[in-house]
């Protein structure tokens, strides 16, 4: 799925564009891309949609287009993509990954090719990213000012891309493709002067003179033709220079190819001894600088260039040879003992550390193993760097504090060769010297624990051939934009590595005899090499300890972290480390993380955890996200290393209860709006605790689709919470998180959910409340049923209507009468079955209740068929059609159209019961009620022996065995 902006306005997937629409509705799009995750107010909408006065009815506009733009999404799974319109308060924000929209990867590629320094891989890059460009920016949206003055914006930047471009092929000496890609745009844009000075410019050294002064003068015309100016002074430089015959700042360097002894270059840089380089091949500093200044481009006037003559030149100081020493520079530690696995990694890192000048970045949470990775690497491959190899803690996730820049350079220089009274006092000189020095090695430098992007870019070498290694606990993404840094992201180790490397420590025969207890130790340290090794060094200086009884005392949460630190050296010690580096939003968010009852948390979960709102949540989840703090597993979906969560909960353990409450009541609130969405019209199945909080955003369902998906994904945190609830005294929340399942309940009434509601019973019967008690016996009774166990749903039920009535709750009871006839009927008990069906039918119209009353109908339509009374089950069938619309209770609707259709065929009315059967079933299958296909497929299949009937049978019973 790719969202375009430069060019018409649209959305492609795999099977073509999406059917936008109208304008406005591009527009609207559009106004959403280019503000992409961030939210946009109906008043900023309103204003992009419309130049004049809007409408009276602009705000219902604007939200029809947003209905219908976030139908087109979900309809091309833009979920899989992590793309999702979502409302917040009075606005729309469109989440997607900033990769998927083509004028961010235009930004992304232009920060990239302005930090090469080869000109031919600028060029290439600068092409790639006006590839992107399909047309004029934002067409075919409604162009309304705010949209005016982005297109104007993005075209601005790709002008000046063009010129950028045409300036890297000057620098190559290719000034006929200069001159061919700014004609074009000179063309179409006449009065922009520095497209035409810099065309001219290009026709003039590619040898067109001619040509550069004819389009001076046709611009010239233009100008006062049209604006009645003369030319400004870009212009008018450009003319001045070629009049003069002047060859530029560039044609001395360019003609400087073809010259001997490389005479006739323009001095460019650091002044070098004849050649360049002395017999060894080092780069040369100036003998008469003073002590701490950096070699740069010799000083005078701007005349000292090109032509005129220059100052005499500098007596060069020799630097020490590097590459001829036998024994080159190597600041690395030693390489880490017991090091196990990760050959995917290090493969990774031998991929990552090819091509020019290389930045490769490890990174990874505390403890994971980064500096023995990144050693281990080095070590491994010495003889890929004859020059040396330099090393620098960055202490970047230190108590001691990060060292100052000067002082790694100066090491780096000493290391070098350079004596201590030439190393420059700044640390830009010295930066530029360290660039300077390294341009011609191959030699490695490997920067850890590093904190910030621009820690590093000074410290990197300057040769092509020089790789850099970087480690850090942050994603450092502004080193992989400006300096194209190559991540090599570490997670934990795999069970069978984790036992290696304690075998690594212990011995092997010590793990050989314990393999269960060592991986259970591996698992319950999560993985993480940090801990691993503390664990065994616990175990190294204990030989009478057994695997099993240290691993016994790590299950045990309370005391887990504090086995997991020996001396100064452990979990909690790494993990303060990282924390102490974060704002304050960052470090509560991450606290109130630690209480969470479930397995994964998305920007709602973690918003009511923290008391906030998800818009503050998610800017607190990336901070955590990029210090790999928490982990991204789906686009929107977060999850918490066990260790981490444990370390977290003790950030703020007073704040448990408070965070708890809030995640129960959010849960409950999604799930009360995922419920209304999936069953639009059903009866609320209780009224909200007293002390509920609602959070401050709830999130939004745009269909039935979307909300089934919710109850599902979530179903095994929805059951953590409630367990957590009733652990914590918190029963009214515990069985209401449970009975709100009930749309999911329903459509997979056979996926064991006898367990989940046995707790719900638990907590309604410790509140002694009837009311809650009668509803979840109703519901468990039900799915008793239907999983076959009709004994022990008859004694649940014939309970429930005594329960309901007792907490006056007359549309629990018709619900239990319903349950309970179903039971009845299936006992051969039917004359009770309809008299408990058809008292439940009356008790749901006195309280005008048409959600129940259909329910109450359909069942007591099936059980007047049974009883081979079809003219009454089609009578209960119609009414209860009459109730509803259509479009809503998909399940109940199959399910009556299924018993009409046999209705009809128990009248000797084939044909119409066969159309009715055919119908039930094609909309089941449409609606993925794999339930209700079978039951009408059955039924087709018990009168015609249709082979395509056949089919779709088998098709939807593997359906519902592959989801069941």
């Amino acid at each position: 799925m790719e969202f375009r902006l430069l060019g018409t306005v649209s959305v492609d997937t795999f099977t073509g564009p999406l059917p936008l629409g109208p304008a406005k509705r591009r527009s609207l799009l559009a106004a959403l891309l280019l503000s992409a995750n961030t939210p946009v107010s109906i008043a900023r909408l309103t204003d992009s949609l419309w130049d004049d006065t809007p409408p009276l009815h602009a705000r219902s506009v604007i939200q029809g287009h947003v209905s219908r733009l976030r139908a087109l999404l979900v309809g091309a799974d833009a979920e899989a993509y992590g793309v999702e319109l979502v409302t917040l308060g009075d606005a729309y924000v469109l989440r997607l990954p900033e990769t998927l929209l083509d004028a961010q990867r235009f930004e992304e590629l232009l920060t990239l090719a302005r930090g090469q320094r080869s000109p031919a891989d600028a060029v290439l890059m600068f092409k790639e990213a006006l590839s992107l460009w399909q047309g004029p920016a934002l067409s075919g949206a409604f162009a309304g000012r705010p949209l005016q003055a982005a297109a104007h914006s993005l075209e601005e930047s790709r002008l000046a891309t063009v010129e950028q471009m045409a300036r890297a092929y000057a620098a190559l000496g290719e000034h006929n493709r200069a001159a061919a890609v700014l004609r074009a745009e000179a063309v179409a844009h006449p009065m922009r002067e520095s497209l035409a000075a810099a065309l001219m410019t290009a026709l003039y050294r590619a040898g067109r003179q001619s040509e550069a002064l004819d389009w001076f003068h046709r611009t010239r015309r233009l100008l006062a033709d049209e604006l009645g100016i003369d030319p400004g002074h870009e212009l008018a430089d450009a003319y001045a220079l070629i009049l003069r015959g002047d060859p530029g700042p560039d044609a001395g360097r360019e003609s400087g190819r073809n010259a001997p002894d490389g005479q006739g270059t323009a001095a460019r840089g650091p002044a070098r001894p004849s050649g360049g380089h002395d017999a060894s091949g080092n780069a040369a500093a100036r003998a008469d600088l003073p002590t701490g200044t950096a070699t740069a481009e010799p000083p005078g006037p701007p005349g000292d260039r090109g032509d005129a003559p220059g100052p005499a030149p500098h007596r060069p100081l020799p630097v020490p040879s590097l590459a001829g020493e036998p024994h080159p520079t190597d600041l690395l530690p030693r390489a880490p003992r017991g090091f196990q696995g990760r050959s995917a990694e290090l493969a990774a890192l031998t991929r990552a550390a090819a091509g020019e000048a290389p930045v490769c970045l490890v990174t990874g949470p505390a403890g994971v193993g980064k500096t023995a990775l990144a050693l281990q690497w080095a070590h491994r491959n010495a003889a890929a760097f004859p020059d040396g190899r330099l090393f620098a803690d960055l202490r970047g996730f230190s108590d001691t504090g990060e060292p100052a820049l000067i002082e790694v350079l100066r090491e780096f220089l000493l290391a070098l060769g350079v004596a201590p009274r030439r190393v420059p006092e700044s640390a830009a000189a010295a930066a530029a010297l360290f660039r300077s020095l390294t341009d011609r090695r191959r030699l490695l430098v490997v920067l850890d624990n590093a904190r910030h992007s621009a820690t590093v870019r000074p410290l990197l070498p300057g040769g092509t051939d020089c790789v850099t290694l970087v480690t850090s606990r942050h994603r450092l993404e502004g080193l992989i934009a400006s300096d194209a840094a190559r991540p090599v992201p570490l997670d934990v180790l795999e069970p069978p590595d984790g036992t290696a490397l304690l075998a690594g420590v212990l011995g092997e025969d010590r793990v050989l005899a314990e393999p269960v207890a060592a991986r259970r130790l591996a698992e319950l340290c999560g993985g993480l090499p940090l801990a691993l090794r503390v664990t065994a060094a616990r175990l190294a200086g204990r030989p009478n300890w057994t695997l099993a009884g240290l691993a016994d005392e790590l299950a045990d949460e309370r005391s887990r972290l504090t086995y997991l630190d020996v001396d100064d050296t452990g979990v909690s010690a790494a993990l303060r480390l990282t924390v102490q580096q974060l704002p304050r939003d960052a470090v509560h968010q991450l606290a109130r993380l630690g209480h969470h009852p479930g397995s994964h948390f998305d920007p709602y979960t973690a918003a009511a955890l923290a008391g906030t709102d998800p818009v503050v949540a998610t800017a607190a989840l990336e901070r955590l996200a990029a210090a790999h703090l928490v982990t991204e597993a789906a686009p929107g979906r977060w999850v918490l290393h066990d260790l981490v969560r444990l370390y977290a909960r003790g950030l703020e353990p007073e704040g448990g209860p408070e965070a708890l409450t809030g995640v129960l009541d959010h849960y409950i609130a999604t799930a009360l709006a995922a419920a209304d969405t999936a069953e639009p019209g059903g009866e609320p199945c209780f009224v909200l605790p007293e002390d509920y909080h609602r959070p401050v955003a709830v999130r939004d369902f745009v269909d039935r689709a979307t909300a089934m998906h919710w109850l599902a994904a979530e179903r095994d945190d929805l059951a953590l919470a409630a367990d957590a609830a009733r652990t914590a005294g918190l029963h009214d929340r515990a069985w209401r998180i449970i009975l709100l399942q009930w749309p999911q309940v329903v459509w997979r009434v056979r996926d064991n959910w006898s367990p989940l509601l046995e707790l719900a019973l638990d907590s309604a019967r410790a509140q002694d409340d009837a009311y809650a008690e009668s509803r979840v016996l109703n519901l468990l009774g039900w799915v008793l049923t239907e999983e076959g166990r009709a004994a022990e749903a008859i004694a649940l039920l014939e309970r429930s209507p005594a329960l309901a009535r007792q907490a006056g709750d007359r549309l629990g009871e018709a619900t239990a009468l319903i349950n309970l006839a179903v039971v009845q009927a299936e006992q051969g008990e039917l004359d009770t079955a309809l008299e408990d069906c058809g008292r439940a039918v009356g008790l749901a119209r006195e309280e005008q209740d048409a959600h129940t009353e259909m329910l109450a109908l359909q069942h007591l339509a099936r059980m007047q068929l049974t009883a081979n009374r079809p003219h009454e089950a089609l009578a209960s069938v119609r009414t209860a059609l009459d109730l509803g619309p259509e479009h809503e209770e998909i399940a109940r609707r199959v399910l009556l159209l299924t018993t009409s259709g046999e209705a009809r065929l128990s009248l000797g009315e084939e044909n119409e019961g066969i159309l009715l059967l055919d119908r039930a079933a094609g909309e089941a299958e449409r609606a993925g009620y794999d339930e209700g296909a079978v039951r009408a497929l059955q039924a087709l299949l018990r009168v015609t022996a249709e082979p395509e009937y056949r089919k779709r049978y088998e098709e939807a019973v593997r359906r519902l065995t592959d989801d069941g």
